[in-house]
């Protein structure tokens, strides 16, 4: 199947590569022949007597080892498409930001339990706000961030500040986001922005062992580890005024809360 990467991200390869090897240079516009004369020159500039080519360097990118897992998926049996997305980096079997489609009709194709992934449910959320970035300067910065560090529980085996009994577990996992209204942890309205309205109908609590149900106790309210974040952005460009004033996004310099968390 095809790699696709868009353009910014095989810019990204291509200055991973020039870092990672001393003088040897990729040109993706290039014929294989081009890259090879090209190639040929340098290593005989690099190391004229030895036809050797030039070793790698010890710091190497986080695009590179993603882009091999890729070309590992892309030859996954009834594979038609390999796609990185813009977060793309290095994960487990599969990259983090690697989406594949495949092909139903073909008897061969897989599902493959590394396109899954053991994070299922993890999550991005973008969070609006009134403010601009002049008002968000100086002291003021450097405080809001103290205080989401202060007020946001993060990082592995760190435990959530929200009391939870093993009753609101279950109703948690039967209910979704009526729980969390119902106890002040979040607005009507935002039932409106959750797939699913914030609770499937199929939801089953009984369907999720108790050992997990006390692993995840104590994580309710958590940020969670790895790479979930909650990150203070701001408004660069607006490519569709259309679609960004629907969701609230209407000007340059606006300033967002982007969060992403796993499955708490």
């Amino acid at each position: 199947a095809d790699v696709i990467v868009n353009q910014p991200l095989e810019e990204l390869l291509v200055a991973e590569l020039k870092e990672s090897y001393c003088s040897c240079e990729f040109h993706p516009s290039a014929g294989k022949h081009d890259n090879q004369n090209k190639y040929e020159e340098d290593k005989d500039a690099v190391a004229p007597s030895s036809h050797k080519r030039p070793p790698p360097k010890k710091k190497m990118g986080g695009f590179i080892p993603a882009l091999k897992q890729m070309a590992n998926v892309a030859a996954l049996p009834g594979i038609v498409r390999c796609l990185a997305m813009p977060d793309v980096h290095s994960g487990y079997g599969f990259c983090i930001g690697n989406v594949a489609a495949f092909d139903m009709d073909d008897e061969e194709a897989v599902i493959s339990p590394g396109g899954v992934g053991f994070d299922i449910n993890c999550g991005v959320r973008l969070l609006r706000t009134n403010l601009s970035e002049e008002d968000i300067t100086g002291d003021t910065r450097e405080a809001l961030a103290q205080s989401l560090f202060d007020h946001i529980p993060v990082g592995v085996g760190t435990e959530g500040v929200i009391p939870i009994t093993e009753g609101d577990v279950e109703d948690i996992l039967q209910r979704g986001i009526d729980w969390a209204i119902e106890n002040g942890y979040a607005w009507k309205e935002d039932k409106e922005h959750c797939e699913e309205n914030g609770c499937m109908d199929t939801a089953d609590k009984d369907c999720v062992s108790n050992k997990a149900k006390k692993r995840g106790l104590n994580q309710i309210g958590t940020l969670g580890g790895g790479n979930h974040y909650a990150e203070v952005q701001v408004v660069e460009e607006i490519y569709d005024e259309a679609a960004a004033k629907c969701m609230g996004v209407d000007r340059v310099g606006q300033v967002c809360i982007m969060i992403h968390t796993g499955s708490r």
